[in-house]
């Protein structure tokens, strides 16, 4: 059975910005296999190499500005990531990357799936504005299909 770690990633003080860290609090309440994990990466991804040389399958989710109407949902892998619009880049995306990198110099390949949704407000403010808290339960049903279909497939 395949380890499945999801990382919500984002900066709660920045409004929409901390989609990912909500999304991974709203997962972390369902009941899920013992093979798989949620985190609240927060900012920290620097943090989290256990993470990425511990698991066979990480999913991502953060706020991603991909140029599109706020609230579209982009699937990513690292290498379209690392094609990305270098102005959309945030810090934890750019050390989503980073992390990738370092762990492949130790010689661990996870397979990384990047769930983004494109913010509606960043600015500095506790909490998702109210067009994020209406989009984000689509972006769950797509984790939560993408994560049932892995699950599956390792079983």
């Amino acid at each position: 059975m395949c380890k499945i770690a999801v990382l919500g990633v984002g900066n709660i003080l920045r409004s929409d910005d901390g989609v990912g860290v909500e999304a991974a609090n709203r997962l972390a309440k369902i009941a899920w296999p013992d093979n798989v994990t949620i985190y609240d990466a927060g900012t920290a991804i620097m943090n989290m190499l256990d993470v990425f040389i511990n698991q066979d399958i990480l999913i991502v989710i953060d706020a991603l500005e991909g140029g599109h109407e706020p609230g579209t949902i982009y699937r990513l892998t690292p290498e379209q990531l690392g094609e990305w619009r270098r102005e959309g880049f945030s810090l934890h995306d750019v050390q989503v990357l980073d992390m990738l990198n370092v762990a492949a110099l130790i010689n661990y390949h996870p397979t990384v799936i990047i769930y983004g949704i494109e913010p509606y407000v960043l600015k500095l403010n506790l909490g998702l504005s109210e067009q994020m808290q209406a989009s984000l339960p689509v972006l769950l049903t797509y984790v939560r299909q993408e994560l049932s279909d892995l699950i599956e497939k390792s079983s």
